[in-house]
């Protein structure tokens, strides 16, 4: 063989290691994440049920992952501070958010001026669970079913009031969707969060409130409440006598609450598919449908592909029904 021969030879050989190599490097980097602890932020503070869900989810995720998943509160701003601090981080895969239908469906509308857009700022990683509302009432009402409270509403427009978490929230929207669909005039009542809007029904200053479903559950297995409806589109294990909204004559009526697992736009698509099919196994576990069963909220998976569009379908739901209750953040 020439030296010239050889040359090119050794030269086609070392650029083929080069391209073997490279090769490798790639695939040892897909299957090597994650390599250090992962942060999963809440945009609530601690205590709440997203908070819950968020902790639960990462205790088992850290063991199906091998690395420590750990929750980091930051609350404020209608979780905005939170979405920003997500869409602002690498998308490495190591900086992750549990997010709900305030964080992106409602606040896009909502928030005038944000700085990051609710849809393209995101990676959509996986859905995680669901939960409905509870329409309640005080025990001492006389609306014992849907129709009957609707029929109360009627008969005197304006009369009656509904609590709600505050201008904005899942609670208040729910709310005025019941009014237009039930052609009913309820007077809005804002506090400051879901126990103080609890403790008003529970008190009797407003005839109903859509309630969030652990605290609902809670007083009405103490009969210091009664439930008239959830507004999921199937009833809920943790109350089976509890018909839907559509069951107790108001069609097409459904809200759902869900949690979702979000990163930074332009994750790695193998990152995106191994922490998908991990917090799939996850929320499969005894330990976490026990879990939800006392929330009153269903495990549920979804594709990443799945859950973008289902995030894209929330924010054109939910952004005319904010225009139209006039709420408004600045």
């Amino acid at each position: 063989m020439s030296a010239r021969r050889f040359t090119a030879t050794l030269a086609t050989t070392a650029a083929a290691c080069a391209v073997a190599l490279i090769a490798a490097s790639s695939a040892w980097a897909q299957t090597a994440y994650p390599t250090k602890p992962i942060r999963l932020v809440v945009g609530f503070t601690a205590g709440g049920i997203s908070d819950v869900i968020a902790r639960s989810i990462a205790v088992k995720l850290s063991s199906e992952i091998g690395q420590q998943v750990y929750v980091e509160n930051r609350p404020g701003a209608g979780t905005t501070i939170a979405s920003d601090l997500i869409a602002r981080a690498e998308p490495d895969g190591y900086t992750l958010m549990l997010q709900d239908v305030t964080t992106h469906a409602i606040n896009a509308t909502l928030y005038p001026k944000l700085s990051y857009d609710t849809v393209k700022s995101f990676t959509p990683v996986a859905m995680v669970a669901s939960t409905p509302l509870m329409l309640v009432v005080n025990p001492s009402s006389p609306a014992k079913t849907v129709n009957e409270l609707i029929s109360m509403l009627k008969a005197k427009p304006g009369g009656y009031s509904y609590g709600s978490s505050g201008n904005g929230t899942i609670v208040h929207l729910t709310s005025e969707m019941f009014n237009n669909a039930a052609k009913v005039d309820a007077v809005h009542v804002p506090y400051k969060g879901s126990a103080p809007a609890t403790q008003a029904i529970l008190g009797g200053e407003v005839a109903f409130v859509f309630s969030s479903m652990p605290p609902a559950i809670a007083a009405m297995k103490g009969n210091r409440l009664r439930a008239l409806a959830v507004t999921t589109p199937k009833r809920v294990d943790t109350a089976p006598d509890v018909p839907t909204m559509i069951e107790a004559g108001v069609p097409n009526f459904e809200v759902v609450l869900y949690n979702g697992i979000m990163g930074p736009a332009n994750m790695p698509a193998d990152v995106v598919q191994k922490l998908n099919g991990a917090l799939a196994k996850v929320v499969a576990t005894p330990e976490i449908k026990t879990l939800y069963e006392s929330l009153g909220a269903d495990a549920v998976t979804m594709s990443p592909s799945e859950f973008g569009t289902l995030l894209n379908r929330e924010v054109v739901k939910y952004g005319p029904i904010v225009k139209a209750t006039g709420a408004r953040v600045q």
